[in-house]
């Protein structure tokens, strides 16, 4: 009865760590982009914020924006930086919006859209 069993060990460990890999690709797949998208958030909302002070430009806020992204996680994740101005009851918001391309595994090529936004009020 054990002869039969011979080799079954070696099948079983295969098996198992082929799901161990696949999840731990998986878990740093989700980590990578959820470091990617707050990495952007966070140059979004403080180019925002640097775009609205009285002696600044929205395009000051575009290039703070993008010299946070180039510093904090890569440069490809710059090239997609806009900004608006929106109109709300409490006075005219600075919006700046960063598009990028989600990576596979954090350092492979796009494969989804990812849209960010930072808003900030411009005070008088």
């Amino acid at each position: 009865m054990r002869s039969e069993e011979r080799g079954s060990a070696t099948a079983e460990f295969t098996m198992v760590a082929a799901l161990l890999v696949l999840l731990f690709l998986g878990v740093l797949q989700v980590a990578g982009l959820i470091h990617i998208r707050n990495s952007l958030i966070d140059a979004a909302s403080t180019g925002a914020r640097f775009g609205a002070l009285d002696d600044r430009s929205a395009q000051d806020g575009v290039a703070r924006t993008q010299e946070l992204i180039r510093g904090s996680v890569a440069d490809r994740y710059a090239q997609e930086v806009n900004y608006e101005y929106v109109e709300v009851p409490e006075g005219r918001t600075l919006r700046i919006t960063v598009d990028a391309r989600v990576p596979v595994l954090v350092i492979g090529p796009g494969v989804g859209e990812l849209e960010v936004t930072g808003s900030a009020y411009e005070f008088d």
